[in-house]
């Protein structure tokens, strides 16, 4: 890899943690995605040469436990969901460059090729381990056939994850007190001999890598504490018939372990490599290497001595996963890559969970927004896509509200992006059929390099949630523009600066296109063709946005629609009968019914408290937002000065009680201008409830809350 900044000379390829073919997509899945998708649109945007993979995770026990439970078998009921995955990605506008599975040709002979090459290299020993055992099946318990308690914290665990408690990986035989989950049975220990990965070869190396990786601070900083301290064998083999096979004549050409399928978290990764080939043999080595990418050198053949500054000139390697799977890409995954002489990854994004209305997301209990569920109700893919990717920075939890999803969709994009863009094309095609005949103005065209350089710093931070809060600053920017210039009444006192004025605001808008792609593809591919450009903006560069829009286009349409409080109010009853209905079924006893918002896990220095300005401060004047139901203008006074604010309390308060009372406002809040109206801060408020915070004594007016 390289650490130069993107774009590189290099190729670059961008990945997503492998979506497991055994059940249907969420809201929760689809946020590590749509970043994914974002994210090498962005580098394309840049001039990255950039290819976006990923596949479907065929293997493993639980596929093989609800195929049989569907009495189909494990293959076919894997290759079900594989297709569902492939048709419903590209309707989210997510769209893979290649999109295989990791029970295909290309990924079984590559993951042998890579098993064999760690035989040749010594990283491969065999021992006698125990295994968990249904006595009464006669079978052996690989993974999650086998549930008990987890060792190292003592909550309910699964048998290659403590997924309830510390989230650490499981070996075979770690579960403690068994149960088969075939019969439900206590199971017991049986010694079985096993292939192992010897990690201890690479501690050195990952303990170096861990310095070089790039990505997000919980994908570089959690597993220092694994590779510090004493790394243990990763067991590469599984008891059963569903998986590839161990590859025969590994062991000093011998065939060995010929009852024994390779461990998933052994092929799932290496589907990255494959993906990547199968989409370079489609295309052609000329237009993308895969080798390029993947191999050191473009060799395979290496010894196993390397420094801590290693580094290479092969591609650049950008995985997107979500954090539940940081040690499997933070440790095994770079170990794996080096024992068989491919190129380690550049950077590792790992992202927050989504959460629902406030509550954990939970499947069992139906509360979850899934994919089709979505779709299903009509609205436009790129209105998730931008709801999910500025709720929160990448590695940071979101929860997903049909209530904000709305409130977010007409204030920043109804009533800001799309209202700057109707005004401006509206105001041009009626008054001078199109672009008029005039300069960009200097102030304007500074704004939009300022956005540009903005746009190439967010790509290169992979900061998704910014990349996407570009178009609406620029339309922000716009609206104000034409609010303070107005243009309609310089149309008689002075057509020439009239002139200059619609010009800035049409060069505004295709600005706008270029920089809202990444995140809103659908929607800008619309604005593209509104201002009467030819091609695709998928094509063209990021200084395109400086070039002269067409100088005829028509008048345009609605870029975005309103979502009606009516359609909200039936989703939301829809999701909790769901959710009452699973609760009443029974299906998840065992599972809390969390109602608070889990803790941040990272945490935030006291810099970065003391850069957080909150001011006590009085309502003084509270009135309705003209066409959004739940929205109030506020008028907050800080002391300092009397501040405009838009808070969603019209639904919870009784807006003729709110002036005179205390509030605390965060009075270094980003500008904003919802429903074309500025707000200038943000009151805070607890719970569903917008339970407004307060102090308990009368302290001045401004006060910093420290």
């Amino acid at each position: 890899m390289s650490h130069d900044d993107f774009p590189t000379d290099h190729p670059a390829v961008v990945t997503c943690g492998l979506p497991y073919a055994n059940g249907d997509l969420h809201v929760g899945h689809l946020r590590t995605y749509v970043a994914g998708d974002a994210l090498s649109r962005g580098l394309r945007r840049i001039g990255q040469q950039t290819a976006f993979v990923c596949g479907s995770d065929m293997h493993g026990t639980p596929v093989a436990v609800n195929a049989a439970e569907e009495g189909v078998e494990p293959r076919e009921f894997a290759l079900d969901y594989h297709d569902t995955y492939a048709e419903t990605f590209p309707q989210f506008n997510v769209e893979f460059d290649n999109y295989g599975h990791t029970d295909d040709e290309t990924n079984t002979e590559l993951t042998q090729e890579f098993v064999r090459s760690w035989v040749d290299e010594g990283h491969v020993h065999e021992k006698e381990i125990e295994v968990a055992w249904d006595t009464e099946e006669d079978q052996p318990l690989p993974d999650r056939f086998v549930e008990g308690t987890c060792p190292y914290c003592g909550e309910q665990a699964r048998g290659d994850e403590c997924d309830e408690g510390c989230q650490r990986h499981l070996e075979p035989g770690d579960i403690e007190d068994p149960v088969s989950t075939i019969t439900g049975n206590p199971a017991e220990y049986r010694t079985r001999e096993h292939k192992f990965l010897r990690l201890a070869d690479f501690q050195e190396y990952l303990q170096g890598f861990l310095d070089r990786i790039e990505g997000t601070d919980n994908a570089k900083n959690q597993p220092r504490e694994w590779v510090e301290g004493e790394l243990q064998d990763l067991c590469i083999t599984r008891d059963m018939d569903w998986g590839i096979d161990y590859p025969a004549g590994g062991d000093e050409g011998e065939d060995t372990a010929e009852d024994l399928v390779l461990y998933v978290w052994v092929d799932a990764p290496i589907e990255y490599v494959a993906s990547t080939k199968q989409y370079s043999e489609r295309v052609g080595a000329d237009e993308y290497d895969w080798e390029q990418v993947w191999k050191i050198d473009g060799e395979t053949e290496h010894g196993t001595e390397w420094d801590d500054d290693w580094t290479d000139e092969s591609g650049d390697v950008v995985h997107v996963i979500g954090r539940d799977i940081i040690q499997h890409h933070a440790v095994f995954w770079p170990a794996m890559l080096r024992g068989a002489g491919y190129n380690e990854p550049r950077s590792i994004l790992a992202t927050g969970f989504v959460g629902i209305d406030g509550k954990a997301l939970s499947t069992s209990r139906n509360r979850a927004v899934w994919a089709d569920e979505y779709l299903d109700a009509g609205f436009h893919p790129d209105l998730f896509r931008y709801y999910i990717a500025t709720g929160a920075g990448l590695e940071t939890d979101v929860d997903f509200s049909w209530d904000r999803f709305a409130e977010r969709v007409n204030g920043e994009l109804v009533g800001n992006v799309g209202n700057f863009i109707n005004r401006a094309l509206l105001f041009a095609a009626r008054n001078y059929d199109g672009t008029p005949d005039a300069a960009v103005s200097e102030d304007v065209r500074d704004r939009i390099e300022e956005t540009l350089e903005s746009f190439e710093t967010a790509v290169r931070d992979y900061d998704v949630r910014t990349l996407a809060e570009l178009a609406t600053g620029l339309s922000d920017y716009g609206n104000e523009y034409i609010q303070r210039t107005e243009p309609w009444h310089l149309l008689d006192e002075d057509p020439s600066e009239a002139a200059q004025v619609i010009r800035d605001c049409v060069q505004l808008a295709k600005a706008v296109a270029v920089v809202m792609q990444p995140v809103l593809p659908g929607k800008a591919e619309r604005l593209w063709g509104q201002l009467g450009e030819a091609g695709s903006v998928a094509d063209v560069s990021l200084d395109t946005a400086l070039e002269a829009p067409p100088e005829t286009f028509d008048e345009p349409d609605q870029l975005f629609e309103q979502v009606e409080d009516d359609h909200i109010a039936e989703l939301n009853e829809e999701l909790q009968d769901r959710v009452e209905e699973a609760s009443d079924d029974g299906d998840d006893a065992d599972e809390a019914d969390v109602d608070l918002e889990p803790l941040e896990t990272d945490r935030i220095g006291f810099e970065d408290f003391e850069g957080v300005d909150m001011r006590v401060g009085e309502i003084v004047t509270a009135e309705s937002v003209e066409d959004a139901d739940k929205l109030l203008k506020l008028e907050v006074d800080i002391g300092h000065e009397v501040r405009q604010v838009v808070a969603g309390l019209a639904e919870l308060h009784d807006v003729d009680e709110l002036p005179g009372t205390r509030v605390i406002l965060l009075a270094n809040m980003e500008q904003a201008t919802i429903f074309g109206v500025e707000s200038n801060g943000m009151v805070l408020a607890a719970g569903d409830e917008a339970d407004l915070l307060t102090t308990h004594e009368d302290a001045p007016l401004g006060t910093r809350v420290q």
